[in-house]
């Protein structure tokens, strides 16, 4: 089977499930396939809008940083840490959510980019039959579901119903963009997004702090046993969590890594001169890709370790999949 695009990338092989040793950064793609401070933020009113906002929090402004110092994937740009002003912003608590999404939706007949082209990565353990769908080569964790779109999320004969509360997938960012334009907000940069992720924190490694993960500390939604076969569950879930799942952090923002990749403002680049940077800045100049933050519930430290806040993916605007989602953030 040929995953190769009109544009000669294999999707597979740009999967940001992949070995986080690897060059690989983004996932499920359309094209390829054819993928500190100790304040406080300040809560605002509560913002309804025809179903379009739930709480959002008011981000003190700050000199802040984004990225590491130390990265751990350093192919992805995690690295340098570079200083940046944060100017105060406002940011949702959580994900957007299936409900939320489908006020949008209903508010405007707006058509996802997933339903145009008409398919969307699923993961395998999340259908009925997976062996009926096709399989990516380099990445057969995943299976491209025809008719798999926000409203039905592993395809037809799935819905919402018993998740509305889980954020909203399958969304690639000009969605994004489109719900964020209607309830008159905006993506978040990759600088803001950080900036709220660390809660208040100095320099944590996560939103909680510095304290990985385990199966007896869940901080949050990720892999847990044997990716991609085997997933205990441990944290409650395989697949995605309801939007305000497990303690928030310091600024009251919940699940800001795992659950689902966030999308970001900013186009996707890599901060170095090396050979292999210039190629991978090449190849996201020629997708149009963006920043994607936060890693999803398929990530684990063994194999995807990107639900770190420096961690990051590019993956291209048109792309969608089962772990895609986004919050909104606002001007202050």
């Amino acid at each position: 089977m040929n995953t190769k695009s009109k544009h000669g990338v294999t999707a597979a092989a740009t999967d940001p499930e992949n070995q986080h040793g690897s060059t690989a950064c983004c996932s499920a793609l359309k094209r390829g396939y054819l993928c500190r401070s100790d304040e406080r933020g300040l809560q605002s009113p509560k913002i309804k809008q025809d179903g379009s906002r739930g709480d959002v929090v008011l981000i003190p402004g700050a000199r802040s940083f984004v990225g590491s110092s130390d990265p751990v994937i350093a192919l992805d740009g995690e690295g340098p840490k570079r200083r940046v002003q944060v100017a105060p912003f406002s940011i949702a608590r959580h994900a957007v959510s299936g409900t939320q999404f489908r006020a949008f939706v209903n508010g405007t007949g707006y058509v996802t980019e997933a339903e145009r082209f008409g398919w969307s990565f699923v993961f395998h353990l999340l259908l009925r039959n997976p062996s009926q769908h096709e399989v990516p080569p380099e990445t057969p964790w995943w299976r491209k579901v025809d008719g798999a779109c926000w409203r039905h999320p592993e395809g037809p004969g799935s819905d919402l119903e018993g998740r509305e509360d889980h954020p909203v997938v399958h969304i690639s960012w000009a969605d994004a963009n489109a719900y964020a334009r209607w309830c008159g907000g905006r993506l978040p940069t990759e600088a803001e997004w950080e900036h709220a992720a660390r809660g208040g924190l100095d320099h944590p490694r996560y939103p909680w702090g510095d304290e990985e993960p385990t199966d007896q500390r869940v901080f949050c939604n990720i892999w847990q046993g044997n990716f991609p076969h085997t997933n205990s569950a441990v944290d409650g879930y395989v697949g995605t969590a309801p939007v305000e799942s497990f303690s928030p952090n310091g600024y009251g923002l919940f699940n800001m890594v795992g659950n689902v990749w966030e999308w970001c403002s900013d186009p996707f680049k890599v901060r170095s001169v090396s050979k292999s940077s210039r190629r991978r800045n090449l190849e996201a100049l020629r997708f149009s890709e963006k920043v994607m933050k936060g890693g999803s519930y398929l990530c684990h430290i063994s194999y995807c370790y990107r639900y770190r806040i420096a961690a990051r993916s590019g993956r291209p605007a048109d792309t969608s999949a089962g772990n895609t989602g986004f919050r909104v953030a606002y001007d202050a």
